[in-house]
């Protein structure tokens, strides 16, 4: 039988491990980084998001925009490629897939089923191969979850995307379709 000063000896040690492995992992926890990384000081002015907000989510899309041969606004005879739609899988910076975007109208949707649209708020030039830079206001979400409370997207870090150049648009080809591929991160923000 164990009297109790034999048991505290016993558990002491015991205890003292316990805490210095508790100790180790939430120095271990402390010094990874918890939260998102994106930083939006460099982007142009009229993309940035407002004061009050902070970054909820980042995600890389990767697919297609489609683009359709129309008639010219307010130029008669005149034909140009229109931006149709987007058709593209939202990743997480590890690579797995978090949602999609589509349209129109343009549609985030999150695999836990919310999704919502928004309004273009600002565009600024990102280089002449890719697309603009963006900032949309989110509408509210519909559904419960990650896109539940975003209050706006940027889409920042463009490849492709422009319409076709390899196929002329005339009048002989209104009407036709062509997708062309393109990447661009959205940056999902809720009030902070």
């Amino acid at each position: 039988m164990r009297t109790p000063q034999a048991s505290r000896q016993v558990s002491s040690p015991v205890f003292v491990a316990v805490a210095l492995s508790a100790a180790a992992l939430v120095t271990a926890c402390g010094s990874m980084s918890m939260g998102p990384t994106f930083n939006q000081s460099s982007l142009p002015a009229p993309i940035q998001v407002p004061p009050g907000n902070k970054v909820a989510m980042e995600t890389v899309g990767v697919g297609d925009i489609t683009y359709e041969c129309r008639d010219k606004a307010n130029a008669p005879g005149q034909t140009e490629w229109v931006f149709v739609g987007p058709d593209a899988k939202l990743m997480d910076r590890s690579g797995k897939q978090v949602g999609k975007y589509y349209g129109p109208p343009a549609t985030w949707e999150s695999m836990d089923g919310s999704k919502l649209t928004a309004t273009q708020i600002a565009v600024a030039p990102s280089g002449p191969t890719s697309l603009p830079y963006q900032v949309v206001k989110a509408n509210p979400a519909m559904g419960s979850g990650a896109m539940t409370g975003v209050t706006y997207i940027q889409r920042v870090a463009l490849q492709g995307g422009v319409a076709p150049a390899a196929m002329p648009c005339t009048p002989a080809t209104k009407g036709q379709k062509q997708t062309v591929k393109y990447q661009a991160d959205y940056i999902f923000w809720k009030a902070s």
